[in-house]
């Protein structure tokens, strides 16, 4: 069996990576492609590092397990069975479900950290930045914090200002000049969506016919100005 095809996809929060894998996601077989979100990683809430107003960041690199997503990559390139309890935030009205990761020809990783974890970036044989406007992004995770994770406005703006934007400017947005591929998502990401999905269906026949190492010709360095304003 070749080995694994990985993919990384990382984006400042409300850019739409959750939306864009979700869609991904439902185009192919579990046994062709695998998702893996860095979500699923986050350290207990007692365990976030406070602010100095006491409130929590999950908006930090130290936030996440990164040697357990580490080694939960490098189990499904080994082609080993995943098991990892989902993470709900402060969602209490969600029930947490066990997650099972099964190995495939093609491992896309998504999160806002996935390019400036070192190990996971060298890992990665295509590196995809969902990238959007500021406005559109608050926004967008006024929307999600707001009903997903049970968070109160305030609260919100307040993490976007103080976490989430530093953390866009210093973790994340200085990797995008290190993405192959650029996807805009200012109104939406049809086409990149389509680009992506043809590029994953060539890579599965690519991965069931050629030896690793042989099988991609991608045009890389490119932008998809699938949601760029006119």
């Amino acid at each position: 069996m070749a080995q694994p095809y990985i993919i990384g996809i990382t984006g400042g929060s409300g850019s739409g990576k959750t939306t864009f894998i979700n869609q991904l996601k439902e185009r192919f077989r579990p046994e062709e492609v695998c998702f893996v979100s860095q979500d699923d990683y986050y350290l207990p809430r007692e365990e976030q590092r406070m602010d100095k107003q006491g409130v929590r960041n999950f908006d930090l690199p130290e936030s996440i397990e990164k040697s357990d997503l580490i080694r939960d990559l490098k189990l499904l390139l080994e082609g080993k069975t995943v098991r990892r309890r989902e993470y709900v935030f402060n969602n209490e009205n969600a029930t947490p479900q066990i997650r099972i990761f099964q190995p495939a020809p093609i491992l896309i990783v998504e999160g806002i950290f996935v390019f400036h974890f070192e190990e996971i970036r060298h890992m990665l044989d295509l590196k995809v930045f969902l990238h959007a406007k500021e406005n559109l992004k608050v926004i967008r995770r006024i929307k999600r914090d707001q009903v997903e994770r049970n968070y109160p406005l305030e609260d919100v703006l307040y993490r976007y200002e103080h976490h989430v934007l530093p953390t866009f400017e210093k973790y994340i947005q200085p990797y995008m000049e290190e993405a192959d591929v650029i996807i805009n998502n200012n109104k939406h990401f049809n086409q990149g969506l389509e680009v992506m999905s043809g590029f994953v269906c060539q890579a599965l026949r690519n991965l069931r016919n050629v030896p690793r190492g042989e099988e991609m010709e991608m045009s890389v360095g490119s932008t998809v100005e699938s949601g760029k304003d006119g």
